[in-house]
């Protein structure tokens, strides 16, 4: 296995980091909302539904194109 060359540039600028983080997050949440209990009025699986999609939509921008990240961009 080998990092792209630009790997730096990708995780600061790729949807597909920011989508996956995202998902990482929505899914502390759900782990946490029993200790959270009568706080936060939200049904157990908005979260994992919510973390389900975040890592279909970086599954997507994974294979668009991106200007600031494929090196079409000039903007350092």
């Amino acid at each position: 296995m080998r990092l792209v060359s630009n790997w730096k540039r990708v995780l600061c600028h790729a949807y597909s980091i920011r989508f996956l983080l995202l998902a990482g997050i929505l899914s502390g949440l759900e782990v946490a909302l029993p200790l959270l209990d009568g706080i936060l009025p939200v049904p157990p699986t908005t979260f994992a539904v919510l973390s389900g999609l975040c890592v279909c939509m970086a599954f997507i921008a994974r294979l668009v194109a991106q200007d600031r990240v494929s090196g079409g961009g000039h903007d350092e």
